[in-house]
């Protein structure tokens, strides 16, 4: 990173203070967090479906990726080709980012041209977000395919005070690691704008553990929301994000020099109406990833999705609401100026009842139509049973499916006649609450796939791999006061994956996460994780075990008045040496320190 990104860095944090003091206005009281577990919102409570939440606070203490903060998620773990920005691959419950949706203010980011249709979260890093939902389990029937394993919903930053707002982040650390990002917004009763600028650079570490030269990544990203109530009825908006960054890394264990630019372009617009116990939405939306590796076997990816939907929605009863729509996708991408495409016509549904006060139960029907494919429907059911007022058990079932990526049937490994993928999972888990100091948290899931598309080494093209492809584990999670002061949590995860007889590569069987925080005092806070994993096997062919390992981070922050603070942290506090990919590295132990101002 050049030394004008840090003396800006430096400086700037001098004025950050002063500008906590520049807006006075009033909080608005916010209502409870809506969530949407399928095409209706819902209260995290009242879902059936599997839902966790990291906010701001939980980002802050993960470092400049958001794939950190998922990673300490049950039922989530990550494996990464080297530093940020690298290839990095996120597991929910075993199954990786092919099978799931990602989504940043409603656009669709996955990229149409990758190898298997899939986003790259290395690339994502914490700036501009201020909320990530992640949905689990096969979300098909709401959100089409790519959505096996669940769903990722990225929020940017949203002003929370009336009036002019904004936010300030400034955090500098090891590697060279430097990240700007500055918010501005505004909101009053008919108008919300937002819109953010930011900017990671860092000099990284060699991803290969081969060789030792220093692979960088260096990213500029904008987020723009806005939305106008034109009347009491009819609401507008758009919103956009544009990302361009450089990542290096290296090709092989003898070839260091791999240098991958990539540029990402979205917007969506929409228009709400209502009439009465009636919602009607129209959206339109664009995405564009152009990514260019100028000495790779396939130089130039240039991947396009074109998106049009209705949502309906209607309140028919105090006791029944309903959705139902119809979307309209289009994919598009040209490899090396190739160019191939494949749409989608869809038809949906969704009634969601409340049986009784404490039983809620939601069903989703959809019918896909693909270029190429028989038509195909998928469906869920999701139930939430509060048992008492302390308990609530939660089940869904659900089938979903994976369409061939472009690249699958057209690039330079095409498999001939691939079919596409058809999955069955399901969920049940309990939540007890003790009192307002603790809560227990229980979650057993299973996933078949059948039909699963892999690369074949036999081949050398990608195709069908015989038989069932089986994920299926137990979560567990809990969190508890202590004190006014001191509080603990954790979660582990048991997961087993198979595959043709063989073990899933880059899945822990066993993944335990517990953790600390104290408030020293009123203005600072201090925390501990650690992380332990075990059992994980990669390779390809024969896959032979990773070395087991376990993590070790600290955080702490001060408020240095009621609208900025002051942040630092840890990773890999004792310098463990592990992989999550065969010869691959991860970071040392590196230390991060940050300041943010609301104003």
């Amino acid at each position: 990173m050049k030394y004008t990104l840090k003396q800006t860095l430096l400086c700037t944090v001098a004025l950050v203070p002063t500008l906590a003091f520049a807006q006075a206005d009033d909080t608005i009281a916010l209502s409870p967090i809506m969530v949407y577990g399928g095409l209706l919102p819902t209260t995290l409570a009242a879902t059936g479906a599997t839902i966790e939440v990291v906010d701001a606070e939980d980002l802050k203490k993960s470092g400049p990726g958001v794939a950190d903060a998922l990673a300490r998620l049950p039922g989530v773990s990550l494996s990464a080709n080297g530093g940020l920005g690298t290839r990095s691959t996120l597991r929910v419950r075993g199954l990786g980012s092919t099978y799931i949706g990602v989504r940043v203010d409603g656009i669709e980011v996955t990229d149409p041209s990758s190898t298997q249709s899939s986003f790259n979260f290395g690339t994502l890093t914490a700036g501009a977000v201020n909320r990530v939902t992640l949905i689990k389990g096969t979300q098909t029937a709401i959100y089409g395919s790519d959505a096996i394993a669940g769903v990722v919903d990225v929020e940017t930053w949203r002003p929370v005070v009336e009036g002019a707002s904004g936010r300030t982040t400034l955090e500098y650390g090891s590697f060279n690691t430097g990240t700007a990002t500055s918010s501005v917004g505004f909101m009053d009763e008919r108008v919300e704008l937002a819109f953010t600028l930011s900017r990671v650079q860092t000099d990284g570490f060699s991803a290969r553990s081969s060789d030792t030269e220093k692979d960088g990544f260096k990213q500029s990203s904008a987020n723009l929301y806005a939305a106008y109530q034109v009347s009491d009825a009819l609401k507008v908006g758009v919103a956009g994000l544009w990302s361009d960054s450089t990542v290096e890394f290296d090709r092989s264990t003898t070839d260091s020099s791999g240098v991958s630019d990539e540029t990402r372009a979205g917007l969506r617009a929409f228009a709400e109406y209502t009439q009465g116990a009636w919602v009607h939405e129209l959206s339109v939306s664009q995405f564009r990833n152009n990514r260019y590796d100028a000495k790779g076997f396939t130089k130039s990816f240039i991947g396009e999705r074109l998106k049009a939907a209705y949502l309906g929605r209607v309140e028919l009863s105090p006791a029944t609401n309903l959705a139902f729509g119809l979307d309209w996708t289009k994919e598009r991408a040209s490899l090396d100026g190739t160019e191939y495409e494949a749409s989608n016509k869809a038809a949906f549904a969704e009634a969601q009842f409340t049986l009784r006060e404490d039983l809620e139960l939601s069903t989703t029907l959809r019918y896909d139509d693909y270029t190429d494919f028989k038509g195909q429907f998928s469906g869920r059911a999701a139930l939430a049973w509060h048992t008492t007022q302390a308990t609530t058990v939660r089940a869904s079932i659900g089938t979903g499916y994976r369409a061939p990526s472009l690249y699958e049937r057209f690039g330079p490994f095409a498999g001939g006649n691939l079919a596409p993928e058809t999955s069955t999972s399901l969920d049940l888990g309990v939540e007890h609450r003790i009192g307002e100091m603790a809560t227990l948290r229980a979650t057993a899931f299973y996933t078949e796939i059948t039909d699963l598309i892999d690369f074949d080494f036999a081949t050398f093209a990608y195709a069908q791999v015989p038989g069932k492809t089986v994920t299926k584990g137990v979560e567990l999670s809990g969190d508890y006061r202590v004190t006014d002061r001191i509080s603990v949590n954790g979660n582990y995860t048991y997961t087993f994956g198979e595959s043709a007889n063989a073990r899933l590569t880059r899945v822990p069987t066993h993944e335990l996460i517990v953790g600390a925080d104290f408030d020293v005092t009123d203005r600072f806070t201090t925390g501990l994780q650690i992380t332990r994993v075990a059992g994980v096997v990669d390779g390809f062919g024969t896959a032979t075990p990773l070395d087991d390992y376990t993590v070790v981070d600290l955080t702490a922050r001060y408020d240095i008045t009621d609208r900025a603070n002051a942040y630092f942290t840890v990773r890999n506090l004792t310098n463990e040496k592990y992989e999550t990919v065969r010869g691959y590295n991860t970071s040392e132990r590196a230390f991060y320190v940050g300041v943010q101002a609301d104003f």
